[in-house]
């Protein structure tokens, strides 16, 4: 600044120097202000990555538990079959043992060969109690891991069930 100067071209001087001070100044605040925002977005979505990552490594965890569970759950199932087909036989067998303990007719062992067999491609049918008539099916495939529990209603014949089964298997 001159000193000659008037001091109304002095004060304007000074006042053009500060409005271009105070340009400047805003140029830098809405600069940083701007790298602010960059950086606070940046480090949510650094978060948001974290929570996922954890909340999916939580999920797989629990999904495997839950097919661990149900793998122990037909493991056991089938435990429980063959047990009851085992205690079937040692009922049969009577006290002592001896088949011919108690006299079964062809009929009991076509039943049981049937139901054996069943059993063995995992297959449970059960009978009702009224009529004696097949009212349901458990039909486990190990390899799929499937469970399939069919409800036998006499509208369908034997033949559909039989197809309905071994594509189940």
């Amino acid at each position: 600044m001159l000193l000659s100067e008037d001091p109304a071209t002095a004060r304007e001087l000074r006042l053009h120097e500060a409005a271009s001070s105070l340009q400047k100044l805003s140029r830098q605040l809405g600069a940083l202000s701007q790298r602010h925002a960059e950086l606070v977005a940046a480090r949510a979505a650094t978060d948001h990555a974290g929570a996922i990552a954890t909340l999916d490594s939580r999920k797989f965890r629990t999904a495997k538990a839950a097919s661990d569970a149900e793998a122990e759950a037909e493991r056991v199932a089938l435990q429980a079959a063959d047990l009851a087909a085992r205690l079937q036989e040692l009922e049969l067998q009577g006290v002592e043992g001896d088949v011919s303990a108690k006299r079964r007719d062809f009929v009991d062992d076509e039943v049981l060969l049937r139901l054996k067999v069943y059993r063995s491609l995992g297959i449970d049918i059960e009978r009702d109690d009224k009529d004696g008539e097949w009212v349901r099916a458990v039909i486990r495939n190990d390899r799929k891991g499937d469970v399939h529990v069919v409800n036998m209603e006499k509208k369908f014949s034997r033949y559909f069930y039989a197809n309905y089964f071994w594509k189940t298997l």
